[in-house]
Order: C-alpha cells, then structure tokens, then sequence
C-alpha cells in the first residue's frame, strides 16, 4: 500500500515538474481552435516547432492569434457584459498553458476586461 501511495506521489511530482498537464492542456486547446485535418500530424509539427525553439533559443511560436483570443473571450463572456470574472480568466491562463495549475493568482474581485485578457494571452 505505501509502495503504491509513493508511486502515485512520485508520478504526481513528475507531471508538476515537467508541466506536462499544462502541456496536454495547451495541445488540447490548440487543436479545438485550430481544428487541423490531421490532428496527429499537425501535433507532431507543433512539438517539433516548440522543440526547435527551445532549442535555438528562439520565441516559443505563437499559435494562436487575435481573432482566436477574442473568440474565447466572447465564449467565456456568454452574458456580453465585455467581461469576465477573474475565475473565468485564471482557468483561460491554465487551459492555454500560460499559468501553472498551483500558481497563486491573487483575485481581489475584478473582472477582466477584453483588453487586459488579450495583454495577457
């Protein structure tokens, strides 16, 4: 039982230190955004181009662009106030793999306007 405990935390660790759940979170969001006809092949580009830049030195490549983040801003957006609660932009940061899952995000309440979002993503 403890050997088993121990593994679960082991492979937990491996997942948090590699950011590995915000990597799949990212892939997965790319993909419904982008909608690619071959998903596979185009993930298999995606990696490459990131491993190339990590590689190089070079800018992490850019995705996503601005028509898409205002596209998830809208979603989140569904009563069309040109706001979000600061829970609806923590959970966007996280799913587009710009925020750490146990990153700590101070809300003090605010709501985040569009122009602030598409600052920040």
């Amino acid at each position: 039982m403890e050997s088993l405990v121990s593994r679960e935390r082991q492979a937990r660790e491996y997942l948090e230190n590699r950011r590995i759940v915000e990597l799949l979170n990212y892939l997965t969001s790319v993909l419904l955004f982008v909608r690619p006809q071959k998903p596979r092949e185009y993930l298999i580009s995606l990696l490459e181009r990131v491993k190339v830049a990590k590689a190089t030195g070079v800018a992490f490549p850019f995705f996503i662009d601005n028509s898409n983040i205002v596209s998830m801003f809208e979603m989140m957006d569904s009563a069309g106030k040109g706001a979000i609660s600061f829970v609806q932009y923590k959970e966007a940061l996280k799913t587009l793999g710009l925020c750490a899952a146990n990153e700590d995000l101070s809300d003090d309440g605010h709501e985040v306007l569009l122009d602030e979002f598409r600052n920040e993503v």
